[in-house]
């Protein structure tokens, strides 16, 4: 399993064949997640140290019960069979509350290493370019943050913890075995290579089974949350049918991973009573004749019967904590894989702050491509943008506009040439710093859960209620705004549902006037309102352009007809410039895509 792609391997990946042999713990996983717990290692210090008592604890009855037999009740010591029963009962009260405050240390330590990491990715998140975004469905990506980081929580505290104290178990009930009774120890001990190549062969399955199930849970968190997106679309074109079934499809392989990876848990576990079973009756059976001779005690008997039932019952949890580790495991190669996808797009060591602007623009020689080995998008653009100037990007779908504009956003980086701002190349700033100078509203008009307050102050949280009324009054939203029954109060829906496509468009505009960038950009910001709306949201941009270098990607040619550049792009290259007159007059590619669109509308009109 491959998590980068060229150059030196990360140590995830150099341990990824090693992870799929089964082994209980990926340590290149474990050792990143280790580094959430440091913050809580008084805790968990005590709890391992009641860990240690509670073991100590659970070798010391067994031992007890024979001391009680041989000498309290075999010697008529009554006497001493009070003292060690009231010890028995007291080591088993210690036993309890030893157990008990342990897992409550650790659920408190877990609950918050998982707090811990997923701010982590989610900070990670936001670090990462929109390239990453272009190519992860978003549902998959959700999973990560929720599922997977979910069955990480038992790996970082019960499961490392309770593997340790079995395993001190484990040694302890082996050391008071075969000192109470070497022959007897050791013909108990016969069924122990059978349980090895058991949980081999059981963790060999098992670890598959769970890198499987972690893979299905995020398809079907990422079907539904496509299939959920897309639901308008699905019902205007009577595709219910069909989505139903490609998520059932999906919904079954997340069922058949699941039902495979429990069945193992449903073999392993009788397989280990069988065996402790069988144990069992190997000490009854010689331990009874050894009695019946007069070469052992009752008591040791009975204490071996004790340590062997306790000798397979941590073997027990064991299996029980393959299965959760084999699917922690299996979930945190996920998150450590996310954890190490690196940004294409960083500061550079030494990036200096963008100071204000005066919203010069120049593109000298560019060419971009998505991807390195992919096709390029944009090739020898030379362009300088005068600091207040108004230039629209007009052109055929898919020609490069929309690359352009995200180029200065530095959403992406050049692949050859420089962009620069005031003369500065933008690679030589802070991401923060270039941002902050500059503004962007799409054609998606995208609102985030709150009020109409809250999302036109995105930008500016310190904005007081005159400034928002001030950018909505700007942006011809003030007055729709107070229709509303609790006006800036207003809460909006997930997608901005309560409202028109008009009036989240006029709300983005509110935001960004708010924002107040030296640089504005306008990504198709009228391209799917009507003529009303259009004849609002020209004037709203009409004032927010003045004192500001303004980029505007249009679809419609008559909302630019007054712009101070018109840039015809095709094909990834400039191949007009001018402004809408000497266009015309030229009679190239501009007048083509403007005749073709007035017939259009001319034509819509004299059919209605």
């Amino acid at each position: 399993m491959s998590f980068s792609q060229g150059g030196p391997r990360s140590a995830l990946e150099r341990a990824g064949n090693a992870a799929a042999t089964g082994r209980l713990f990926h340590w290149p996983v474990v050792r990143r997640m280790l580094v959430y717990l440091r913050p809580y290692r008084t805790r968990i210090a005590v709890a391992m140290l009641l860990m240690l008592v509670a073991t100590g604890l659970s070798l010391l009855t067994p031992y007890l019960i024979k001391v009680a037999i041989d000498q309290a009740i075999g010697g008529r010591n009554w006497p001493l069979l009070i003292q060690v029963s009231g010890l028995t009962a007291l080591a088993f009260v210690a036993l309890f509350g030893a157990t008990v405050t342990r897992s409550y240390l650790l659920g408190w330590v877990g609950q918050r290493a998982l707090t811990d990491i997923r701010s982590d990715l989610f900070r990670h998140l936001h670090r990462l370019s929109l390239s990453y975004y272009d190519t992860h469905i978003v549902g998959v990506v959700v999973s990560r943050v929720i599922n997977d980081v979910e069955t990480i929580s038992d790996l970082l505290t019960q499961g490392l913890i309770q593997l340790l104290g079995d395993v001190l178990v484990l040694v302890g009930i082996v050391g008071v075995m075969l000192y109470l009774n070497t022959r007897l120890a050791l013909l108990a001990f016969t069924v122990v290579p059978i349980m090895v190549v058991m949980t081999r062969v059981f963790s060999l399955h098992a670890r598959r089974a769970y890198r499987q199930t972690r893979s299905t849970v995020a398809s079907l968190v990422g079907d539904l949350a496509e299939e959920i997106a897309g639901m308008r679309v699905i019902q205007a074109f009577a595709r219910e049918d069909a989505s139903r079934a490609r998520f059932a499809q999906v919904n079954d392989a997340n069922r058949n991973a699941n039902i495979m990876a429990m069945s193992l848990s449903f073999v392993f576990q009788p397989a280990t009573d069988y065996l402790g079973t069988l144990a069992s009756a190997i000490v009854l059976w010689f331990g009874g004749l050894a009695v019946a001779r007069g070469e052992l005690t009752v008591g040791v008997l009975v204490a071996f019967l004790a340590y062997v039932t306790r000798f397979f019952q941590p073997i027990q949890e064991l299996s029980q904590l393959q299965t959760t580790l084999q699917s922690a495991m299996a979930g945190g190669e996920q998150v450590v894989a996310l954890l190490e996808t690196k940004p294409q797009i960083e500061d550079r060591p030494g990036a200096s702050e963008l100071k204000p602007i005066t919203g010069r623009v120049t593109f000298e020689d560019v060419t971009f491509r998505y991807n390195p080995d992919g096709p390029l998008v944009l090739r020898g653009i030379n362009l300088t943008i005068q600091p207040g100037q108004t230039v629209a990007l007009v052109g055929p779908t898919g020609a490069g506009k929309t690359s352009i504009a995200s180029l200065m956003m530095r959403f992406y980086d050049v692949s050859g040439g420089a962009i620069r701002m005031d003369g500065i190349d933008i690679r030589n700033v802070t991401q923060r710093s270039l941002c902050r100078q500059t503004g962007m509203v799409t054609q998606d008009s995208f609102l985030f859960a709150g009020t109409v307050a809250d999302n036109i102050r995105f930008g500016h949280p310190s904005a007081t209620p005159a400034d928002v009324e001030a950018a909505a009054r700007l942006a011809n939203a003030h007055e729709f705004i107070t229709l509303m029954e609790q006006g800036y109060a207003t809460r909006i829906l997930e997608a901005g549902a309560n409202l028109s496509l008009g009036q989240r468009q006029l709300i983005c505009i509110a935001r960004a006037a708010l924002a107040n960038p030296r640089l504005l950009i306008l990504d198709e910001a009228t391209a799917h309102v009507d003529t009303v709306t259009e004849a609002l949201i020209q004037e709203a941009l009409d004032r927010l352009f003045a004192g500001r270098t303004a980029i505007v990607i249009a679809h419609r040619l008559s909302t630019i007809e007054n712009a101070d550049l018109i840039l015809v792009v095709n094909e990834g290259q400039i191949v007009e410039r001018g402004t809408h007159a000497e266009l015309l007059a030229r009679g190239g590619l501009y007048r083509t895509l403007y005749e073709r669109q007035f017939v259009a509308v001319k034509s819509a009109g004299d059919e209605s």
